[in-house]
């Protein structure tokens, strides 16, 4: 905890140096017990600003090619991230999930399985549905909108941008342990999510879109 704790301090004190970042809807994250977060992935920054500005510690899922590298691997598990293998059926990934949200832990997951190649939202993994049928605890809709503009996938400059973070109200799902349930459940609870997620992030974008304006807008007064 103290490097996880250490992480969060540093990019904190470093994020200015990004652009502005904005955080709404904070009190919708329980402060305890176990709960499903789940966000739209537009960067490698996601991760990093999300799990900074969450009080509770949250494991995060993420690609299992990252642990392969010397040192990223160590620093990625003592950050509470574990590995998931992308376009196949991970049980390992999923075992470690359940047992960490049996132990009253939260999770992360990216619902899309990548990062997007233009800052749209893709289609859900169906894993990550199917995990949310199986686990049965709440699940926490998060949209994050800037950081494809600060850092896109398909280039490796950094730029400034402002950031707009929303975390939505909890959401609810039927808990199946029968796997034809869970396949019957897997369209409406997909459109619930990712009509939740699309929701939250067109108000991110909005939200982003009225400070730019307020920055240039030379009629309205200069704040202290």
């Amino acid at each position: 905890m103290i490097l996880y704790r250490l992480a969060q301090g540093i990019v904190r004190t470093l994020r200015p140096l990004l652009g502005r970042l904005d955080i709404r809807g904070k009190e919708n994250v329980p402060p305890s017990g176990p709960f499903i977060l789940v966000a739209n992935h537009q960067s490698y920054l996601d991760p990093v600003l999300i799990q900074s500005y969450v009080r509770r510690p949250l494991h995060s899922m993420a690609k299992s090619t990252q642990f392969a590298t010397p040192g990223l691997g160590w620093l990625m598990k003592q950050l509470l991230s574990f590995p998931v293998r992308r376009w196949e059926i991970d049980p390992q990934a999923v075992r470690i999930t359940l047992r960490r949200l049996d132990q009253g832990e939260p999770v992360c997951v990216y619902i899309e399985g990548e990062r997007s190649w233009d800052a749209r939202l893709q289609p859900p993994r169906l894993g990550t549905l199917r995990l949310i049928l199986k686990a049965g605890v709440p699940v926490i809709p998060v949209a994050i909108s800037g950081t494809y503009d600060i850092w896109p996938r398909w280039d490796r400059k950094l730029r400034r941008s402002d950031v707009v973070i929303l975390f939505g109200e909890p959401l609810t799902f039927p808990q199946s342990d029968d796997r034809d349930e869970r396949n019957r459940l897997l369209s409406a609870t997909g459109r619930t999510v990712m009509t939740t997620l699309q929701t939250l992030l067109d108000q991110a974008r909005s939200n982003r879109a009225d400070q730019r304006a307020k920055t240039t807008d030379p009629t309205l007064p200069k704040g202290p």
